[in-house]
C-alpha cells in the first residue's frame, strides 16, 4: 500500500551519463560501424558483453551457438568531442553489433586487435563464455583464427569483491552483475530478456535497451571505482545516502523506458556521418587512424590512473585448445522415482492450466490465491505482491525440483515458473505447477490474472511488503514511532519529518512504508496494467 525508501536513486559520484546507444547493420546504414572504428581508436576504456539465442536442450556434439548480438560501450576521450558532453571531452557510446547481417571477416581484425591493444581496458562480467563462443561465431564464418584472448581485461565483479574485502579471498559465491549493479548504482537492472530470442530479427525496442544496458554499466561501475581508486587508493566501497546524486539518470532511463526509438537514448553528439566528417586528424600528431580502416591504433595513451588500476588488478583471458570445442557432460542420468498415489506424469508439452487450484474451497483451501515463484520468475513475484497477492519465493537460493514442489505442497501453493525442466518430473503433484509464458514482468501478471481468474480492486493496491511478501501492522504509526522503529536499519527522510503521514511496519521483516512519491506511482501503473478503470 505503500513506499519504501529506495537504497539510492543515483550513482554516488558526479560523473555525465549522456550517451548515444547505435544499432550496428550494414542493412540500415554504414554511419554506424563508422562511427564504432572512430569511437574504438578514441576509447581506453571499453565494455564488452554478448547475447546468443539460448539453447534448451543442447546435443553434447554440436557446436557452441552462434553470438547474434556483440555490444561494446565505449567511453570515448577526445577534445573534438561537443561541449555538450559535460564539458569535459568524454562521452560514452554503446554499438550493438548485429552478427548475423555483418560481414565478420570485415570486423574480425578490427575486433581482434581491439582485445589485444595494451591502450584499452576491456571490462566484461565473466566475459570468457563469452569469448569461446564468439571465438566459434567468427571461425564458422570464414575467421579460422577465431579470438584467442583478451588482455588486459578486468571483470567488473573481481574488482568490486577484492576492495570491498580489502584484499581477502573471494568468496564462493560471487555477485550477479545485477546485484553488483544495485548496490554500485542504486539502479536495478533487470535481466528478464537475458533468456529471449537474440536471432529474431527485428529485435524488439526492449531487448536493444536491455543489451545496451548490459554493457552500458559495466562503464558506470568502473567509473566509481577508478575515482575511489585514483583520491584514496583503496577503498571498501558502500553506497550511502551522501554521496548519492543524479548522474544515474541516463542509466535509469534505459532502463525503465521500453518505447525508445532507434536512438535508445537521445545523445548529446553529434549525428554520425557529421561526427565522423568533422574529425580532422591532423589536430592529433598521434593519431595514425584512417577512418574505415580495418587496422586499429589508439589516439591517446593510457593516463596514470588506468595503468596503475591495470598493473594491480588487472587479468587475462587466455583461450586453450579444449576451449574450442563444446564439453560432453559425463552426468549420469537421475534415476527416475516411483509415481506415488498422489501424483501424476506430466506430458511434455501440457503446461496448460487444468482443474481446481490448490486454494480452491472444494479442495479444502482457504480460498486466498497463493503463489511460489522460483528464481526465473522473481519479478513476477514482486508484481504479485503490489496488486494484493500471496507470492512467495523459495527459502533457499538454489532449491532443488523436489523441495520447491515440496513447499508448495505444504504451503498449498501453485509454483510459476519458466522452467520447462520443471514440467518433466514424473513426481509433479497435480495442480501444483504454472509454465508462465510470457517474458515481461507486466505480461506475466496479466497472464496469471487471467489464468487463476484473480480478482484485483484499487483497495488491494501496495498491500504486501514487496521485500518479503509479509503484511503490515493494523495501525499506522507516527513519524517519531516510524523514526523510532527503524533505527539501526531504514533511516527516514528528514523532509518527512514535517509532514502529516502515517507510515507502516511490515509485520514480518519490519520494513517501513510510506505514502510518498512511489507509491502513488505504483498505484496508478497497476492500475494501468490491470486494467482497473475499463
Amino acid at each position: 500500500m505503500l513506499q519504501s525508501k529506495p537504497k539510492s536513486n543515483s550513482n554516488p559520484n558526479g560523473f555525465s551519463s549522456s550517451f548515444g546507444t547505435h544499432w550496428v547493420s550494414p542493412v540500415e546504414s554504414d554511419d554506424g560501424l563508422s562511427l564504432l572504428r572512430w569511437a574504438l581508436h578514441h576509447s581506453s576504456v571499453v565494455g564488452l558483453d554478448a547475447e546468443w539465442k539460448p539453447v534448451r536442450s543442447p546435443n553434447p556434439a554440436s557446436s557452441f551457438p552462434p553470438v547474434s548480438i556483440l555490444q561494446i560501450a565505449c567511453r570515448v576521450s577526445d577534445p573534438q568531442l561537443s561541449p555538450d558532453s559535460a564539458g569535459t571531452g568524454k562521452g560514452s557510446l554503446v554499438f550493438l553489433l548485429d552478427l548475423q547481417s555483418i560481414p565478420l571477416p570485415s570486423i574480425w581484425e578490427m575486433l581482434r586487435d581491439m582485445f589485444v591493444s595494451p591502450n584499452v581496458l576491456k571490462l566484461g562480467f565473466k566475459f570468457k563464455q563469452d569469448l569461446i563462443y564468439l571465438s566459434s561465431t567468427f571461425r564458422s564464418n570464414g575467421c579460422d583464427l577465431g579470438f584467442e584472448k583478451v588482455e588486459p581485461f578486468l571483470d567488473v565483479t573481481s574488482m568490486y569483491h577484492y576492495l570491498h574485502n580489502r584484499g581477502k579471498k573471494l568468496p564462493k559465491d560471487t555477485k550477479s552483475l545485477a546485484a553488483v549493479c544495485e548496490e554500485v548504482l542504486g539502479v536495478s537492472l533487470s535481466k528478464e530478456l537475458q533468456c529471449s530470442d537474440w536471432s529474431c530479427r527485428p529485435l524488439t525496442e526492449a531487448q536493444k535497451s536491455y543489451a545496451a544496458a548490459d554493457a552500458y554499466c559495466l562503464l558506470e561501475i568502473f567509473t566509481i571505482f577508478q575515482r575511489r581508486f585514483s583520491n584514496e587508493g583503496t577503498f571498501p566501497y558502500k553506497v550511502t545516502e551522501s554521496n548519492s546524486s543524479n548522474a544515474t539518470l541516463g542509466l535509469k532511463q534505459i532502463l525503465e523506458k521500453s518505447d525508445i526509438c532507434e536512438n535508445i537514448l537521445r545523445h548529446k553528439f553529434c549525428e554520425a556521418s557529421d561526427m565522423i566528417k568533422s574529425i580532422d586528424c591532423g589536430n592529433h600528431p598521434r593519431d595514425q587512424t584512417v577512418v574505415g580502416s580495418t587496422s586499429f591504433r589508439t589516439t591517446f595513451l593510457l593516463d596514470d590512473s588506468l595503468s596503475k588500476i591495470i598493473r594491480k588488478y588487472g587479468e587475462r583471458i587466455l583461450l586453450k585448445e579444449s576451449d574450442r570445442n563444446p564439453r560432453i557432460s559425463k552426468r549420469k542420468g537421475k534415476r527416475r522415482s516411483s509415481l506415488s498415489s498422489n501424483c501424476y506424469k506430466c506430458k511434455e508439452n501440457d503446461s496448460a492450466w487444468q482443474g481446481p487450484p490448490p486454494w480452491d474451497s472444494s479442495l479444502d483451501g482457504d480460498g486466498c490465491p497463493k503463489f511460489l515463484c522460483d528464481v526465473m520468475v522473481e519479478g513476477l513475484a514482486k508484481h504479485l505482491r503490489c496488486v494484493g497477492i500471496d507470492a512467495a519465493t523459495p527459502s533457499s537460493k538454489r532449491p532443488e525440483p523436489r523441495l520447491l514442489l515440496e513447499q508448495a505442497r505444504k504451503e498449498k501453493r501453485v509454483l510459476l515458473t519458466r522452467d520447462a525442466k520443471l514440467l518433466k518430473h514424473q513426481y509433479l503433484i497435480s495442480n501444483q505447477v504454472y509454465q508462465v509464458k510470457n517474458l515481461l514482468k507486466n505480461d506475466q501478471l496479466l497472464e496469471v490474472i487471467e489464468t487463476f481468474q484473480l480478482r484485483i480492486s484499487e483497495d488491494m493496491l501496495m498491500s504486501r511488503c514487496t521485500k518479503c511478501n509479509g503484511r503490515f501492522i493494523q495501525k499506522p504509526l507516527t513519524t517519531e514511532e516510524a523514526i523510532a522503529a527503524g533505527k539501526g536499519f531504514q533511516v527516514i527522510p528528514q523532509c518527512l519529518y514535517d509532514r502529516n503521514i502515517e507510515f507502516w511496519q511490515c509485520t514480518d521483516c519490519n520494513q517501513l512504508y510510506w505514502e510518498g512519491t512511489q507509491y502513488h506511482n505504483a498505484v496508478e501503473k497497476f492500475i494501468n496494467v490491470c486494467k482497473l478503470n475499463e
